[in-house]
C-alpha cells in the first residue's frame, strides 16, 4: 500500500473503531449499572437496545444520498459527530428518556461511517489492495473494543458515566483525525441523475449471511455483560470480556487471504459457527471465568472475520457500486438487529437468559449451513473476482 492508502487505513480504522467498537456496544457493557441507577425493566432495556439499532438503520439509509451529494467522506464525519453528541448525552443523562435518546444517537454513528469506506477504498486503491485495506479498516473495531474495555475498567473505579464521557472524547478526536487523513472525494452525482437497480444475483449469498451473522452477534453483545454478572463473575469481568473480544478480532486482518484460499462461503460459515459456539459457552459457562474468556475470544474472531468478509464480499458482488451494495447488506443486518433484542427480552423472563443464548446459537448455526448449498457456493468469491 502507498502512503495515501495507509493514511486512509489509519483514519478509517480509527473512526470505525470508535463508532463500532465503542459507541455501538457501550450500552451492553454498562447495562447492569444503567439498569440499577434508573431501575429499568427487562422490556425497557430491550427496547432501548433495539432503539440503538434503529438509529444505526437511519444512518445506513441516509448514507447513499449524502454520499451522492457531498462525497463519501461526508457520512464518516456525520457519524463521528453523532458518536460524540450521543455519548455526551448518555454521560450526562438525568432521566431514562435522555439516556435512551443519547444511546440511539450514539448507536447511529456506526450506520454513518462503515459503508462509505467501501466507496473510498474503491476510488483510491487498485483492485489487488482493496481486500487488505477494507479488512484493515474494519478490524479497527477490535482496537475500539479493547479501548472500550479499558474505559469500562475506569468506569468501575469511578462511574459508568465516565465510560461514556471517554467515548465522547474519542469520537471527537477521531473525527478530526479522519478529516486530515482521508481525502475529500468528489460526489458521484450520477447516482441521483441515473438511478440503476442495485440487484445482482451475486448478492444472494452476502444478504443471506447478513441475516444470520447479525442475529448472532447482536444476541451476544446485548447480553454478554448481563450473562457474566448474573453468573456470579465480578463487575470487572465485563470490561475484560470486551478487551478479549478485541484481541480475538485481530484475526480479521487475514480475512482477505482466507477468502481467497478456501472461498467466501466457507469463511462465512466458519465465522457464524464460531459466534454460535461463543453464545453456547456464554450461556452455559457464564459462572466460569475461563469459559467466559474463551467465549469472548471466539466471538471476537468470528465477529471481525465476519464483518470484514461482508465488506469484501459485497464489493466483489457489485464492483461498480460497492458502497451501496455494502449498505444494502448492513440495512438487512440492522433490521435483524432491531428485532433480536426485543425478541430476546420478551423470552428471557419465561425461559431464562442461558436458554435464550443457546437457542440463538442453534438457530443461526442451522441457518448458516444454507450457505453450503450449491446455488450459493457458486457465487463469485472476492479472490476470483479480483483475478477476473
Amino acid at each position: 500500500m502507498d502512503r495515501r492508502e495507509i493514511r486512509v487505513a489509519l483514519g478509517g480504522s480509527a473512526v470505525v473503531g470508535v463508532a463500532f467498537g465503542m459507541a455501538r456496544y457501550a450500552y451492553g457493557l454498562t447495562l447492569p449499572d444503567v439498569r440499577a441507577e434508573f431501575d429499568l425493566s427487562e422490556l425497557l432495556v430491550a427496547l432501548v437496545a433495539s432503539g440503538t439499532f434503529a438509529g444505526y438503520l437511519v444512518g445506513l439509509v441516509a448514507v447513499p444520498r449524502l454520499s451522492a451529494r457531498r462525497g463519501p467522506r461526508a457520512p464518516t464525519t456525520v457519524g463521528g459527530v453523532c458518536g460524540a453528541v450521543g455519548a455526551t448525552a448518555v454521560a450526562l443523562a438525568p432521566t431514562p428518556w435522555v439516556l435512551a435518546l443519547g444511546a440511539v444517537i450514539s448507536g447511529s454513528a456506526a450506520g454513518w461511517v462503515w459503508a462509505p469506506y467501501s466507496d473510498i477504498v474503491t476510488r483510491i486503491a487498485p483492485r489487488p489492495d482493496r481486500p487488505v485495506l477494507l479488512a484493515a479498516i474494519t478490524t479497527g473495531t477490535s482496537v475500539g473494543l479493547a479501548g472500550l474495555g479499558a474505559l469500562g475498567l475506569l468506569g468501575l473505579l469511578t462511574s459508568w458515566r465516565v465510560t461514556w464521557a471517554g467515548i465522547a472524547a474519542a469520537a471527537a478526536a477521531v473525527t478530526i483525525a479522519n478529516l486530515r487523513a482521508v481525502p475529500r472525494l468528489d460526489a458521484d452525482r450520477t447516482r441521483d441523475e441515473e438511478p440503476r437497480s442495485l440487484w445482482r444475483r451475486a448478492l444472494i449469498g452476502p444478504l443471506t449471511y447478513a441475516v444470520l451473522y447479525f442475529a448472532a452477534i447482536t444476541a451476544y453483545f446485548t447480553y454478554a455483560t448481563d450473562a457474566a454478572r448474573s453468573g456470579g463473575l465480578g463487575a470487572w469481568s465485563a470490561p475484560l470480556l470486551f478487551a478479549v473480544i478485541g484481541l480475538g478480532g485481530l484475526a480479521g486482518l487475514g480475512t482477505g487471504a482466507m477468502a481467497r484460499t478456501v472461498g467466501t462461503a466457507t469463511v462465512a460459515i466458519a465465522s457464524v459457527h464460531l459466534v454460535g459456539v461463543a453464545l453456547v459457552l456464554l450461556g452455559l459457562g457464564r459462572g466460569s471465568l475461563l469459559l467466559t474468556l474463551v467465549s469472548a475470544l471466539l466471538l471476537g474472531t468470528g465477529f471481525m472475520v465476519g464483518s470484514s468478509l461482508l465488506a469484501i464480499w459485497t464489493g466483489a458482488a457489485v464492483p461498480d457500486r460497492p458502497g451501496d451494495a455494502f449498505t444494502s447488506a448492513l440495512v438487512v443486518g440492522a433490521l435483524v438487529s432491531i428485532a433480536t433484542p426485543a425478541a430476546m427480552g420478551a423470552a428471557i423472563p419465561s425461559v431464562g437468559l442461558p436458554t435464550v443464548l443457546v437457542t440463538a446459537a442453534l438457530v443461526t448455526a442451522v441457518g448458516v449451513t444454507s450457505l453450503a448449498a450449491p446455488p450459493l457456493r457458486r457465487q463469485v468469491a472476492p479472490g476470483q473476482e479480483a483475478r477476473r
